[in-house]
């Protein structure tokens, strides 16, 4: 158990350094990075909190730790994906609505030039 928990620590750690790296360099948003580094933070705090772990697996109704571990980390980079999904279904829509908006523009422009 305890190796498992070291390596979930380190690759917790890693996403923290990765994030704030490409929060730095530009190539991730602020608002975007929230959620991943939030979801690197639950992983790091349990991963070193053994007791909040073994008090999940028993409200879980799971009988090891580690297991309840994986089954809180699927469930949280699933939220993420989640929210990250919504983001890129507006980002969609607006790019959909703001091409709508240009082939107006254009068609209006064409009208005013064969007018003249």
């Amino acid at each position: 158990m305890d190796r498992l928990l070291n390596a979930v620590t380190i690759l917790s750690v890693v996403l923290i350094a990765l994030v704030l790296a490409s929060v730095r360099r530009a190539h991730i948003r602020v608002e975007y990075s929230v959620s991943w580094l939030a979801a690197a933070v639950v992983l790091l705090v349990l991963s070193r909190a053994h007791g909040l772990l073994q008090l999940l697996a028993r409200v879980l109704g799971l009988a090891d730790a580690p297991l309840a571990l994986v089954m809180i980390v699927f469930c949280v980079f699933l939220v993420v994906f989640y929210r990250f999904s919504v983001i890129i279904s507006d980002l969609k829509d607006a790019n959909i609505a703001l091409t709508q908006r240009l082939a107006i523009v254009e068609y209006e422009l064409r009208s005013l030039d064969g007018r003249q």
